[in-house]
């Protein structure tokens, strides 16, 4: 399958682990040259609760709503038994949080598919699979 997103390679040929950042930037550039195969992709959006902020900023997104586990990508694509598809974004060797299992157990508990990938490929994967 062509991703048309490769990951750098040394000159020994390893490939260099992307970051979490790096990963979602690339699968959100798979979906704007990929959405015309599959209806409703272009509706897929990045879920922001990550990431480094000041305390300020993050005291003002909590009190609006921001909750700690959400995943990091929703496609509000109903497809077979499911009303939707959630992806957490994991770089090689990380694990959801126990705040992110218990999200996506409530999340799969309401009819949503959950998925952990980590990185582009693993996401077309579950995209393929979810849209079969």
């Amino acid at each position: 399958m062509n991703t048309q997103v490769h990951p750098k390679r040394r000159s020994s040929q390893k490939t260099l682990l992307r970051s979490e950042h790096e990963e979602q930037v690339a699968v959100f550039k798979w979906i704007d040259l990929n959405a015309y195969r599959f209806n409703g992709l272009n509706l897929a959006y990045a879920i922001p609760n990550g990431g480094h902020r000041h305390k300020a900023t993050a005291a003002r997104l909590k009190a609006e709503g921001v909750r700690a586990g959400v995943p990091d990508i929703f496609i509000p694509v109903a497809r077979k038994i499911y009303h939707g598809l959630f992806v957490e974004m994991k770089v090689k060797g990380r694990y959801p949080t126990p705040q992110q299992l218990n999200y996506m157990v409530g999340l799969s508990g309401q009819g949503y598919l959950c998925q952990v990938c980590h990185n582009v490929d693993e996401f077309i994967e579950v995209v393929e699979d979810y849209y079969e």
